[in-house]
């Protein structure tokens, strides 16, 4: 009789043997959940989808390299996250100060708590929303839309150094705002707002 999958020793333990059963209670219990997630990082179902079920397919064909003494879960949403990493390397044309950043928030996100990690990108969305309206308009359509600066105050009929202002301003007013207090949660929240709608938009 196999033993009750209703902790993670057991449970990795069992995926370890390949218990199949073990496999399908994996994916019952967190496919969607990871979907969630995925999609709230590539804003693209499919490729949300594709990244979910490779990294099922990897814990399965990898099995039995699982520690048994570790969070399942957190496992599981750090891996979608790289699996997005390198997908994302491979379809985009990566800037070498892009790529610092990616490599950096790889870096991060295999130290970091996965729900730290959600909530700090769901704070800075949130804060986004809350600049000055001018303010928030110049810095939407400097890390959204990709304008250049001279692109944007063309657009808006004003100077380069109000476009310039008023993005300092920006990233002052979020800084404050998250007001992380290690110095690796405040280079990871630059990061993240550096990767433009890579994570934010």
């Amino acid at each position: 009789m196999s033993p009750p999958l209703n902790s993670d020793i057991n449970f990795i333990n069992a995926l370890k043997s390949g218990d199949t059963s073990a496999y399908n209670k994996l994916v019952n219990d967190y496919h969607q959940k990871l979907c969630v997630y995925a999609l709230n990082l590539t804003h693209d179902r499919s490729e949300a989808e594709d990244i979910v079920q490779n990294v099922f397919m990897r814990v399965w064909r990898k099995r039995d390299k699982l520690k048994a003494n570790f969070s399942i879960q957190s496992f599981l949403y750090k891996s979608v996250y790289n699996e997005f990493i390198d997908h994302y390397r491979k379809q985009k044309n990566v800037f070498p100060l892009e790529k610092k950043y990616l490599d950096a928030l790889h870096h991060l996100v295999e130290e970091t708590d996965v729900v730290s990690f959600d909530n700090l990108i769901k704070k800075v969305k949130q804060e986004i929303q809350n600049l000055p309206p001018k303010c928030k308009n110049v810095f939407l359509l400097s890390k959204q839309e990709g304008l250049t600066n001279i692109e944007i105050a063309e657009y808006l009929n004003i100077s380069i150094k109000t476009v310039e202002a008023q993005i300092t301003k920006a990233f002052y007013i979020l800084r404050t705002k998250i007001n992380k207090k290690k110095d690796s949660n405040l280079f990871l929240y630059f990061s993240i707002l550096k990767l433009k709608r890579v994570l934010l938009f």
